[in-house]
């Protein structure tokens, strides 16, 4: 922003993380820095953050498996905060307001993707924390047309993970074709997955988990999963639709194989290691369908938070404090968090909680 200063009342620096050498997490590939609180453009908000949840997309950009699109980005897209400033000319959300800072940044209004309503396949499309500074940090900034309003009166750590997690969940439920009351198969149960299932079951699926953790096995019985397994087993029915969480490409012929006639499995991660050689007579024929995810559109982001609002799914959370960002991407990478991992600005949180 060149010499642009901070807004009146506002401090001139932040403290923020950044991936500074993309790699494995235990070579520490985030930085704790000092950074200029960033001055919203116009169109644009700046926002306090109040808490920030910590998605696989992050540990992936953390790790390289996403290549970094600039040097020393903030990561983090799941960021609950206050509007602190608006940018010349924005309106928008005024100071004061509560307002949700999820993955998709800005999109080019004008491709036939955007004009036909599929603005997540807009190829001038930008994410935040990935090309532009994210929610790692105490300040950012965020277009206007692109945040959420959230209400003032919920908790938001349990708030933060609906932005994302949720969100891209619920387009990956939209992709899989679920059929009113139809048999549901979620493989991985991490944080999508288990705001996933709750709004399925809510809607009337019979919702079956396969994941190879314990833990997730037994929250997803908790959450009214109709049956738990390994992550390679096969669910005691036929599945219309599956949806794959983990980002395990040895599990794509495992979900198709489970699929009965005309189902479709739905892969959810921005990123999957290989997929294996198919069988297709076993595993594509009788109109089978496999397909990806690609981010969302804010259309998708407002349903979902409104059938949020009515189903009030239970968000299992971890919550960490501020400085123990590169603990919760070692935590999430070893598969330690349950539920989802939430970075708490300047507090201590517990060490766990279900909100």
């Amino acid at each position: 922003m060149g010499d642009a200063q901070p807004a009146a009342g506002l401090p001139a620096e932040m403290d923020a993380w950044v991936v500074a050498r993309p790699g494995p997490m235990d070579t520490h590939p985030l930085e704790r820095v000092r950074l200029p609180v960033p001055v919203p453009a116009p169109g644009e908000l700046l926002v306090r953050v109040e808490v920030c949840a910590v998605c696989r997309t992050d540990l992936h950009l953390a790790e390289g498996d996403l290549p970094p699109r600039r040097p020393r980005t903030v990561p983090g897209h799941e960021a609950v905060g206050r509007v602190a400033a608006l940018g010349p000319g924005t309106t928008g959300p005024p100071p004061g307001a509560r307002v949700g800072v999820a993955w998709l940044r800005s999109t080019c209004g004008e491709c036939r993707y955007c004009r036909r309503g599929a603005e997540n396949l807009c190829p001038s499309s930008t994410y935040t924390g990935w090309d532009a500074d994210g929610g790692y940090a105490e300040y950012l900034t965020a277009p206007a047309a692109y945040v959420y309003p959230l209400p003032d009166d919920a908790d938001a750590t349990g708030l933060a993970p609906l932005l994302c997690a949720g969100i891209i969940g619920y387009r990956a439920l939209l992709r899989a074709d679920l059929p009113p009351g139809g048999r549901l198969g979620i493989y991985g149960f991490g944080a999508s997955a288990h705001l996933t299932a709750q709004i399925a079951v809510a809607e009337g699926a019979a919702v079956h988990v396969m994941t190879r953790s314990a833990a997730a096995r037994a929250l997803a019985a908790e959450l009214g999963a109709a049956s738990v397994g390994g992550s390679a087993d096969s669910p005691p029915e036929p599945l219309d639709a599956a949806i794959l969480f983990a980002p395990v490409g040895d599990l794509v012929p495992v979900a198709l194989d489970a699929l009965d006639r005309g189902g479709t499995l739905a892969i959810a991660g921005i990123h999957l290691t290989d997929i294996p050689a198919l069988d297709y007579e076993r595993s594509l024929f009788q109109e089978r369908t496999l397909r990806s995810v690609t981010a969302n559109t804010r259309a998708d982001g407002r349903r979902f938070l409104e059938l949020a609002a009515v189903h009030r799914p239970r968000v299992t959370t971890t919550p960490y404090s501020f400085h123990e960002a590169d603990r919760a991407l070692r935590d999430l990478a070893a598969d330690r968090v349950g539920g989802a991992a939430v970075l708490i600005m300047g507090s201590s949180p517990e060490p766990s909680s279900v909100i």
